[in-house]
């Protein structure tokens, strides 16, 4: 394991992870976690600014750092974390723009899975279509700790893309007509990554965009808006 790292990309000295890592995709989430919520931190990472912490919270051993965006930036600090690190848990907790009825803005949405545009699974050489999944023992805990915080989730599809912007206007309509609930950019890489490491992966969001009616919050409310969502992450 040691002779793995530190990594090009993380610097991090073995054993400075814990078990347990929760990733927003902004580095600057993850500085605004580990200053609220953890206690006797210690910064882990800084390469490229992408800030990594080690803490405590409520007397458990939690590490956060962030992913960057979209799914080549997380599928390589996921696999470096799973696979040299020995990293066992990982949860996103991002952002989503709503495509359903069903998630109005600053709702929290649950990956059940992450559909994609994505060739991310190529390099597996499957002859068939991988579906990428959340592990069921993270997403059950929370669910039953979102009923036990009185916070509303919802449970279902998202989709991964590669593109932010899309020159079809009608792109995410078809989406929306297949169930999927929201938009992002990271998880089917982050649940194919843990799927081959056979480790455990998570991704909730926070709706920051609803494409339905046009509401969007601002940078500011986006980095430091989401308690509810860090703290159903942290109490997993």
């Amino acid at each position: 394991m040691s002779g793995n790292i530190p990594t090009p990309h993380i610097q991090a000295a073995e054993g400075d992870f814990a078990d347990l890592v929760l990733m927003p995709g902004d580095p600057l989430r993850a500085k605004f976690i580990a200053d609220t919520y953890l206690e006797d931190v210690k910064q882990v990472n800084g390469v490229r600014n992408m800030l990594g912490y080690t803490g405590f919270y409520k007397g458990k051993r939690i590490s956060v750092m962030g992913s960057g965006m979209g799914m080549p930036s997380i599928g390589l600090y996921t696999h470096e974390l799973f696979n040299f690190y020995n990293v066992q848990k990982i949860v996103r907790i991002g952002s989503t723009g709503s495509i359903s009825p069903k998630c109005k803005v600053m709702d929290i949405v649950i990956a059940m899975g992450a559909c994609t545009n994505s060739n991310w699974a190529d390099q597996y050489g499957l002859h068939g279509t991988f579906a990428p999944i959340a592990d069921w023992d993270l997403l059950y805990r929370a669910v039953e700790v979102a009923k036990e915080q009185g916070t509303r989730v919802v449970v279902g599809n998202v989709l991964s893309e590669d593109q932010f912007y899309n020159d079809d206007p009608n792109y995410s309509d078809r989406w929306k007509k297949m169930g999927v609930l929201s938009l992002e950019m990271e998880s089917a890489a982050l649940y194919m990554e843990a799927a081959r490491a056979g480790k455990q992966a998570l991704a909730m969001f926070t709706v920051s965009d609803d494409l339905l009616t046009g509401e969007a919050l601002s940078s500011e409310e986006r980095q430091v808006g989401f308690r509810k969502m860090m703290e159903l992450a942290l109490a997993l």
